[in-house]
């Protein structure tokens, strides 16, 4: 868990990462002074995922993978032990906030915040996750912690900045407990499942928001060059490589339409699913989420659903995405982009028709890049509503493909667009100490 190797910023290979570290640090010793050699510095990334969208929270697979934009966790803190005092204390600021250092306390007694509470502080996505640790801690003992964060994850943009800011605190409290007590309370010891379920909880209990695993799991368990196919139910996880030498790339573009993947519309979609799970049931007792059900078996359960088309479509994008991301595996494997980016453009209208979580900021992007040369296909990436899409391209039509899209989605809404290339990069892991 632990390392001596010192942190050496100028090591660092990407420039986007090489700031951030400089930027934590110098708000930590603004903020606190210096560490004294006592600080270490983590970092987590947030993520894309190529296809497998809303199926997570009803156990199905998704296929991710971490992108060069993070979160870094600068910070000092120790293990206290006491007989009078088993209240943790954190002093937190952020590269957002600078001006305000936030002191917060936690206990095993501190109960999660209301909904309302939740949304007021982003201080609840490091506290939920501090809470998740407090029970490996010794007893009678607490946390001090002191901790500069800085990122680059857009927010808001549908790449995962809540999970990748949860599993870089996350990172960050097993250096302090060090490598016996970090998961000690936890029967299972494989750290990147353990620490992904974690930071699901916090987000879930302590934030309210009713996400599945993948953003956790992807920022956690991610490894350079290769995808996350990830089975739900299972929490089981492969790495999966694009053939090489690849003669493709993926464009990411952003919208700049926000949203709150706590709020609207995504908590709505898993009740839908629940309900339509509860009308399948009725025809297969055996199915206990939307994972175990066929096509077939959908169609069977549409006269039960035939007052309720919504939960109909609901299960039908569900199944189909399923079996689509699951042969993505394979076109990846074997490079074959054609029927990659097939399955991309599938499941895009799937989104878009079946389960309504597309925006006409996003089809317009969608479109930009379904009919440009050189595309195999595009579709949203992320929770909806808004945030961004992943487009599979030729690699010698990169740049053109960006401009095209800046351009003409400025020329249709008036909006700026952010784009950027990505690859498959690396999951949660400590920089080094300081």
């Amino acid at each position: 868990m632990t390392t001596t190797t010192p942190l050496s910023i100028n090591s660092i290979s990407s420039p986007a990462l090489q700031t951030l570290v400089k930027d934590a640090k110098a708000l930590y010793e603004e903020k606190f002074g210096s560490s004294n050699g006592g600080a270490y510095c983590t970092v987590a990334p947030g993520r894309v995922n190529l296809i497998g969208e809303h199926t997570d929270y009803t156990g199905g697979f998704v296929l991710p993978l971490a992108i060069d934009y993070s979160t870094v966790v600068y910070g000092s803190g120790s293990v206290i032990v006491s007989n009078n005092n088993t209240t943790s204390t954190i002093e937190l600021v952020s590269k957002l906030a600078p001006d305000k250092v936030e002191t917060k306390t936690i206990s095993l007694d501190t109960k999660p915040p209301s909904e309302k509470e939740a949304l007021s502080s982003w201080t609840w996505f490091v506290l939920g996750v501090v809470a998740q640790y407090l029970p490996d801690l010794p007893t009678d003992s607490s946390f001090h912690l002191k901790i500069a964060i800085a990122g680059n994850v857009p927010l808001g943009g549908g790449l995962s900045s809540s999970a990748s800011l949860e599993v870089a605190t996350a990172r960050f409290l097993e250096c302090i407990l060090g490598e016996e007590a970090a998961f000690s309370s936890s029967t299972d010891k494989l750290a990147n499942k353990v620490r992904a379920i974690r930071c699901q909880a916090a987000e879930n209990i302590w934030c309210h928001s009713p996400c599945g695993i993948m953003d956790q799991y992807v920022s956690s368990a991610a490894s350079e060059g290769g995808l996350l196919l990830i089975d739900c139910t299972s929490f089981d996880y492969q790495t999966v490589a694009m053939k090489q030498p690849s003669t493709v790339s993926l464009v990411i573009a952003n919208s700049n339409v926000k949203h709150s993947i706590g709020g609207g519309e995504y908590p709505v979609r898993v009740a839908q699913c629940q309900t339509a799970t509860k009308a399948l049931q009725q025809v297969d007792a055996s199915v206990t989420t939307l994972r175990d059900a066929t096509l077939d078996l959908v169609e069977t359960a549409k006269e039960v659903m035939k007052d309720d088309d919504v939960s109909y479509r609901r299960a039908r994008h569900v199944v189909t995405e399923n079996a689509r991301t699951v042969a993505a595996k394979s076109c990846l494997q074997d490079g074959d982009w054609a029927a990659l980016g097939k399955l991309m453009n599938a499941s895009h209208a799937s989104m878009k028709d079946d389960y309504e979580v597309s925006c006409e900021e996003i089809d317009i992007l969608v479109d930009l890049a379904q009919n440009f040369d050189g595309v195999y296909g595009s579709r949203l990436t992320g929770g909806g509503f808004g945030g961004c899409t992943v487009t599979l391209v030729e690699k010698d039509r990169v740049s053109a493909l960006m401009d095209h899209l800046t351009k003409e989605y400025k020329a249709k809404t008036g909006t700026d667009c952010d784009c950027f290339e990505t690859s498959p990069g690396p999951g949660a892991r400590l920089l080094g100490t300081d």
